[in-house]
C-alpha cells in the first residue's frame, strides 16, 4: 500500500464526480513532506476585533463553491494519486477555535505551534484556527493550506473568494490586481540561453550557508510591516529597481548585520526567489480548475560585502534584470518539464537544485489586495506569509502586500537560528538605512 492510501482514504470508486489527477508539481511538494516538514504554507491574518468562530464557519462554507480546490482531498484512483471532491466535508473541522492569547510573544509561540503541526490527509488539506483574542484586542486568523492544494497566487485568489467581505465587482478587481504582472511570454529560442540560465542555477561547492544543518520539528516565527509606498520610493530612486529588488536588498542587509553578529565572516548568500508562470498560460474553462501550483524560480548571490545599502541594492538590480532578460526561470521550467520524463534524471537534478550550494534561503514575494479588506466586517489590519522550511534550509522568508503595507514573515528552525525576531529587526534596519534614516 502506498504512502498516499495509508494517509489517504481507502476503497475509493474507480470514477468519481469531480476527480482530477496531480499535477507532477502537485506530488513532488507531497513527496517533500516528512515528520519534520509540513507541507503547508499560511495566512497570518490580524483582524481589528473579535469575530465569532460560528458566524465564520457559516460565511466560509455558503462561500466555498467559488473556490472548488477547498473541497478537494487526496485519494486513490485506479492506483494513482487523485484529488476527488469531498461531499461530506465538515466546515467545523476545518474553521477551528484556538485558545486567546494575552500578548504578543505568547501570540507568536502559539503560530508557531500551529504552524507546525501537519494536516490531515484524510481531509481537504486546509484549515483556518480563529485565535479569538489577542492581547487587549483584536483578534487572528491562521489559515494553512497545503501547497500541493496551492501557491502563492492561488491562496491569494481563494481569500478573495471565501474569505474577504468585498461586492463581486470589487472583489474580482482585487483578483486581477493579485496576478503577476504580464511576463514576455514563452523565452525566446535562443540557441545558448537556456545554458546559461541553467549555469546560473547550478551548485557553488565554495558558497557555505549560514542555515545549513538538520532541522528538528519546532518551529518560530517573526512579524514585520513596512509601508509600501516607502518601498517604491527607494526603488523609484534607484531607476530601473523593482520592490522585489528593493525587498531582496533589506534581506541582504539584514543579513549582513545578523551574519556579522554570529558567524563574523562575510560572504555570499545565495537566495532562491520563485517566479509565478500562471500568467503564462490560458485560463481555465468554465468548470475547470486552474493548476494549484504553476511557477518557477531564478537563485542569485546576495552581495553582503559591501558596506553601502546602496551599493548592494544597485548590484541586485542588475543581478535580477539579466535573469528576467535571459528568462531563466521559464528555462528551468521548460527544462524540468522535460526531464521529467526520465524520471531518475528528473530525481538527480531536484536533489541538485535543492542542495544547500544551490541556495541557502528561499524568499517569495506575493501581491495581495490593493485595497483593504474586511471579514465579517471586521478590517483586517495586517497579512503576512508563513512558509514551511526545509532540511538544510532552516530559514525561509516570505512577503504579501496588503493595501499600503508590505509584510514580512519569518519562519526558523530555533535550534539553528535562535533569533529570528532580531534578523527581522535588521531587516527593518536596513530599510531605514535605505530611506537615510
Amino acid at each position: 500500500m502506498s504512502e498516499l492510501s495509508r494517509r489517504g482514504t481507502e476503497g475509493v470508486p474507480e470514477s468519481v464526480a469531480g476527480d482530477r489527477p496531480l499535477t507532477r508539481e502537485d506530488l513532488a511538494i507531497l513527496e517533500l513532506e516528512n515528520d519534520l516538514v509540513a507541507g503547508h504554507a499560511c495566512k497570518v491574518v490580524r483582524l481589528d476585533d473579535a469575530i465569532d468562530v460560528q458566524r465564520l464557519r457559516t460565511a466560509i462554507g455558503e462561500r466555498l463553491p467559488a473556490a472548488p480546490r477547498l473541497s478537494l482531498r487526496l485519494s486513490e484512483v485506479n492506483g494513482e494519486p487523485w484529488w476527488i471532491d469531498d461531499p461530506g466535508m465538515d466546515i467545523a473541522e476545518h474553521v477551528v477555535e484556538a485558545p486567546g492569547q494575552r500578548n504578543e510573544s505568547d501570540f507568536l509561540a502559539a503560530v508557531a505551534r500551529i504552524f507546525a503541526q501537519h494536516l490531515d490527509r484524510s481531509r481537504p488539506l486546509w484549515r483556518i484556527d480563529l485565535i479569538p483574542r489577542v492581547g487587549d484586542g483584536g483578534s487572528a486568523l491562521i489559515w494553512r493550506i497545503h501547497h500541493a492544494l496551492a501557491d502563492g497566487i492561488t491562496m491569494m485568489r481563494m481569500a478573495g473568494s471565501v474569505l474577504w467581505d468585498e461586492e463581486p465587482a470589487a472583489r474580482a478587481a482585487a483578483v486581477a490586481n493579485q496576478r503577476p504582472a504580464p511576463a514576455a511570454g514563452r523565452p525566446a529560442r535562443r540557441r545558448f540561453g537556456g545554458l546559461r540560465g541553467a549555469a546560473r542555477e547550478a551548485p557553488q561547492p565554495w558558497l557555505r550557508s549560514p542555515f545549513d544543518g538538520r532541522i528538528g520539528g519546532q518551529r518560530s516565527v517573526a512579524l514585520v510591516s513596512l509601508e509600501l509606498q516607502e518601498i517604491k520610493s527607494i526603488a523609484h530612486a534607484a531607476a530601473g529597481a523593482t520592490v522585489n529588488d528593493v525587498v531582496l536588498a533589506l534581506v541582504a542587509g539584514g543579513l549582513r548585520r545578523w551574519i556579522e553578529a554570529h558567524h563574523g565572516r562575510l560572504g555570499a548568500v545565495r537566495v532562491k526567489v520563485p517566479v509565478s508562470l500562471h500568467n503564462m498560460h490560458a485560463e481555465p474553462a468554465a468548470g475547470e480548475l486552474e493548476p494549484g501550483n504553476r511557477d518557477s524560480f531564478f537563485c542569485l548571490d546576495l552581495p553582503l560585502g559591501s558596506a553601502e545599502p546602496l551599493d548592494r541594492l544597485a548590484a541586485i538590480r542588475s543581478a535580477t534584470r539579466i535573469r528576467k532578460q535571459e528568462h531563466d526561470a521559464q528555462h528551468l521550467d521548460a527544462l524540468m518539464r522535460r526531464l521529467a520524463r526520465t524520471p531518475r534524471l528528473n530525481h538527480f537534478a531536484e536533489r541538485v537544485l535543492a542542495h544547500p550550494r544551490s541556495f541557502a534561503l528561499n524568499v517569495s514575494n506575493v501581491p495581495g489586495p490593493r485595497r483593504p479588506v474586511r471579514v465579517l466586517g471586521t478590517p483586517v489590519t495586517a497579512m503576512y506569509t508563513l512558509a514551511e522550511i526545509r532540511e538544510h534550509h532552516a530559514l525561509r522568508l516570505a512577503v504579501v502586500s496588503l493595501a499600503d503595507t508590505l509584510n514580512f514573515g519569518f519562519v526558523a528552525d530555533p535550534s539553528i537560528v535562535a533569533d529570528v525576531d532580531h534578523l527581522a529587526s535588521d531587516v527593518q534596519a536596513e530599510a531605514r538605512a535605505l530611506l537615510g534614516r
